[in-house]
C-alpha cells in the first residue's frame, strides 16, 4: 500500500472555491504518485476562516463557529476527490459543532466507495482546554483501508500508548496522525509518539504536518515539522525508524508499506515489543516499593 503525508503550507483562500481547487491539486498529484491513501493535517479546516473579515478570523472562537456553514460542502468536497482519485483521505481534521456551545476535533476519513467515517481526539492539549468549548471524544475506533486496517491518532493523542494499543489489539498496522504543532518542541514530541507507537507495537505511523506562518489566525499562526512514514527499528526496515521525512520544500512524504512483509519480518526479528507488551503487567512490576540500601560491609 502506497501512503501519503502532506506537509501542507497553510495559506489565506478568499472563498470555498479557491480552497477546494487547492485540495483537488494536492490530492490530485497524490494520486498521480501512486498513493492509495493520503493524510492531510490536524486543523485543516481552519484555513477556510480567512475567508471572513479580521474580526473572525483574528478571533479563535469566532472562527470555529464560522467555519461550520463549510461543513456540508467539506464532506461532499473530500468524499468526491476520494471517489475521483481512488484513494483512501484522511482529511485532516474539523473543529466539529456538536451543539450547546461545544466541539470535537474530528478527523474525517472517506473512501473510495463512499465511506465515510471518523476518530475523535481523545486527549486535548491546553490549547484545546482553555478555548473552554472543547471537548474530549469518547469512542477509540479503527478503518478497513483497503485491506490494512489503520487507527486515526490526532497529534497530541499519538503521544500516548495505551489507545494506540488498543487499536493494534483490534487489528491496526498502520497509525494515521494529523498533527498541528508551532514549536520545536511540540513538534519533536509529536514525532518521538510516532517512532516510539511504531517501536511497541511493530506497526507503520504516518504524520502529516502544518507548516509555515499565517500572523492572520491566533491558530494556525505559527507551524513547525516534518511529515514523515515511520517503522520498527528492527530488521528489515531503517535503524532509525524514518522511512521518509520531508525537506523544506515538499510536500508529500510517500512510503509503500507492505503490512505482510511486516509480520514475515518477525522472523528475524531482533525485539518483540508487541508481544512482550504483557510482561509489563507481572505482579512483580505493578508497583514500585521504595528499597534501602544495603550496606556494603
Amino acid at each position: 500500500m502506497r501512503v501519503a503525508a502532506a506537509r501542507y503550507a497553510i495559506g489565506m483562500p478568499p472563498d470555498f472555491e479557491a480552497f477546494a481547487a487547492h485540495q483537488r491539486r494536492l490530492l490530485g498529484d497524490a494520486a498521480a504518485l501512486g498513493a492509495q491513501v493520503a493524510v492531510l493535517p490536524e486543523y485543516l479546516a481552519l484555513e477556510l476562516a480567512a475567508t471572513f473579515d479580521d474580526s473572525v478570523r483574528g478571533d479563535t472562537l469566532a472562527s470555529m463557529a464560522a467555519v461550520q456553514r463549510y461543513r456540508e460542502d467539506w464532506r461532499t468536497l473530500f468524499a468526491g476527490l476520494a471517489r475521483d482519485t481512488g484513494m483512501h483521505i484522511v482529511a485532516g481534521s474539523f473543529l466539529l459543532d456538536i451543539g450547546g456551545g461545544r466541539y470535537r476535533n474530528r478527523s474525517d476519513v472517506f473512501a473510495p466507495d463512499g465511506g465515510h467515517g471518523w476518530q475523535d481526539k481523545l486527549q486535548l492539549t491546553g490549547f484545546e482546554k482553555a478555548t473552554g468549548v472543547i471537548d474530549p471524544g469518547d469512542t477509540l475506533k479503527v478503518f478497513d483501508l483497503g485491506g490494512v486496517r489503520a487507527g486515526i491518532s490526532i497529534c497530541y493523542d499519538i503521544e500516548f500508548p495505551l489507545p494506540a494499543r488498543t487499536q493494534w489489539e483490534a487489528g491496526a498496522r498502520l497509525l494515521l496522525v494529523p498533527s498541528c504543532t508551532d514549536t520545536a518542541a511540540g513538534a519533536t514530541r509529536v514525532r518521538v509518539g510516532c517512532l516510539a507507537r511504531a517501536l511497541e507495537n511493530r506497526c507503520f505511523v504516518v504524520q502529516s504536518v502544518t507548516a509555515g506562518d499565517a500572523p492572520w489566525t491566533p491558530i494556525l499562526d505559527v507551524n513547525t515539522g516534518r511529515a514523515g512514514l515511520f517503522a520498527p527499528m528492527d530488521v528489515g526496515f531503517p535503524s532509525g525508524g524514518v522511512l521518509i521525512e520531508t525537506g523544506d520544500a515538499d510536500v508529500w512524504a510517500i512510503a509503500d508499506l507492505d503490512v505482510d512483509a511486516l509480520e514475515a519480518a518477525r522472523v528475524d526479528a531482533q525485539v518483540d515489543n508487541d508481544r512482550d507488551w504483557v510482561g509489563q503487567g507481572r505482579p512483580a512490576l505493578v508497583r514500585a516499593v521504595l528499597s534501602s540500601f544495603e550496606s556494603s560491609r
